[in-house]
């Protein structure tokens, strides 16, 4: 399907040199008696590289990329793949850690996920803005450390590292933003 430059939106994934690239931002420039300029600012999402690309001409087109997403839950792991099950056709897809990147360092098993596929073939997961992880290693809070409501460095589950408040120990199961691994807040 054919894309005007009219028709782009943040978030849209088109398809340039057979390779899937999400539009993170775009604009067009006009000048009198000139070819209008089209700047967009893209990530490839088979290598994860964001480049900004320029287009001159009248009648910029660009080709919808073919992309689907559905659901899945992450069963396990070997040594060389993590295993899916997608909800909607009950198979089972394989993703190596490099397409799966800094994911990793928030995927639990039977965790639910959006497995993300490109022409038929998985490509990459899309993870919940927000996921629980359980600390299993962090210091002590003394007393007196907290006067500023201070922070502390704490391993979850995962094998990533995180800040948290002074009053959370190991075992505790914490709300972590996966966009930025930020700490969000105790659960339960």
């Amino acid at each position: 399907m054919s894309i005007n430059f009219g028709d782009l939106s943040k978030g849209m994934v088109i398809e340039l040199e057979n390779q899937p690239w999400q539009v993170m931002d775009y604009e067009r420039h006009k000048m009198q008696q000139r070819a209008p300029v089209t700047r967009i600012k893209m990530k490839n999402l088979i290598s994860g590289a964001v480049v900004e690309k320029t287009f001159q001409r009248y009648d910029t087109a660009f080709t919808q990329a073919d992309v689907d997403n559905r659901q899945a839950q992450f069963l396990y792991t070997d040594t060389n793949y993590y295993y899916f099950l997608d909800q909607e056709t009950f198979e089972q897809h394989e993703l190596t850690k490099g397409q799966l990147g800094n994911s990793l360092d928030y995927l639990t098993e039977n965790m639910m996920i959006e497995l993300f596929f490109y022409k038929g073939a998985p490509l990459n997961v899309v993870l919940p803005t927000h996921v629980e992880l359980k600390v299993v290693e962090t210091p002590p809070a003394f007393k007196g450390d907290t006067a500023q409501g201070g922070n502390k460095p704490a391993t979850l589950e995962t094998g990533l590292r995180i800040t948290v408040p002074m009053f959370v120990t190991p075992g505790t199961v914490v709300k972590v933003d996966s966009r930025n691994g930020e700490y969000i807040e105790r659960v339960g």
